[in-house]
């Protein structure tokens, strides 16, 4: 439920190594094999670990997906100690910003509200760090 006064929407901009941090301190929501061996040894890893790591697909600007995922991070316990700590560099409030584009996607403006996003790039992850989030997918 969204209380009135509350809904914004927040782009918060982290250090690269708590990134590459939580990544490396991460377990997948769901067990692999490929990865974990059995499910006993996922479940340890769920358990003992602060960040998990869900693939989702990718969607387009009318929310259809696309044939590529994207990566969702939830944090707990040490990982949400450090991104409030040490990791946050910058927080906007592109509330504005994002009703803007909304509105010419409303507007069927789809061209204009793609120009207004920021152009994505594939992030350079470190090798270590692919097998333990799956990046290979």
């Amino acid at each position: 439920m969204v209380t009135e006064g509350q809904e914004h929407i927040l782009a918060v901009k982290i250090k690269r190594e708590g990134f590459e941090w939580a990544l490396e301190n991460a377990c997948l929501s769901t067990f692999k094999e490929n990865i974990y061996k059995t499910h006993e040894n996922w479940k340890e890893k769920l358990n003992s670990t602060p960040v998990r790591i869900q693939w989702d697909p990718e969607k387009n600007i009318k929310l259809e997906n696309l044939d590529y995922k994207s990566i969702q991070i939830g944090l707990k316990g040490e990982a949400v100690k450090k991104y409030v700590k040490d990791w946050i560099v910058q927080i906007d409030d592109i509330t504005g910003f994002s009703k803007e584009i909304h509105q010419l996607i409303i507007n069927n403006e789809i061209g204009k509200a793609k120009d207004k996003l920021p152009k994505e790039k594939i992030y350079p992850l470190p090798d270590f760090i692919k097998p333990i989030i799956n990046a290979d997918l």
